[in-house]
């Protein structure tokens, strides 16, 4: 399993038949995504304040574009390695979509239902 974070007009607008698209895809050639493990580091370096995001939780056996690990873009001080998607995420590889609110403190935790896995 992979994480994605975006908002959820964003995934909102995928039609039940397409794909979704980041714009870093079209910027650096990859769809930023994360583990279980690290999903609160973008979360909190990026979206600090932000109360209209969903986490995708996506299938890599369904994507159908190649997924690489390789360092965070900028490289995270932890250097911690985050899956990278080399294309549109087809919706039916999302077997799941999480609310994605800040908790306590404005910081960001993995949701109930994946943290309890």
């Amino acid at each position: 399993m992979i994480l994605h974070i975006c908002t959820a007009a964003e995934w909102a607008a995928v039609p039940d038949d397409g794909e979704y698209r980041a714009p870093s895809l079209d910027t650096v050639g990859f769809i930023h995504c994360s583990d279980p493990g690290t999903a609160h580091l973008p979360a909190n370096a990026l979206y600090a304040g932000r109360t209209d995001l969903v986490l995708l939780e996506i299938d890599p056996g369904r994507l159908g574009v190649p997924l690489r690990w390789e360092a965070g873009v900028p490289a995270h001080p932890s250097e911690a390695w985050f899956p990278h998607v080399y294309g549109p995420i087809p919706r039916a590889a999302v077997v799941a979509v999480h609310e994605f609110p800040p908790g306590p403190g404005d910081s960001f935790q993995l949701p109930p239902a994946l943290a309890n896995r």
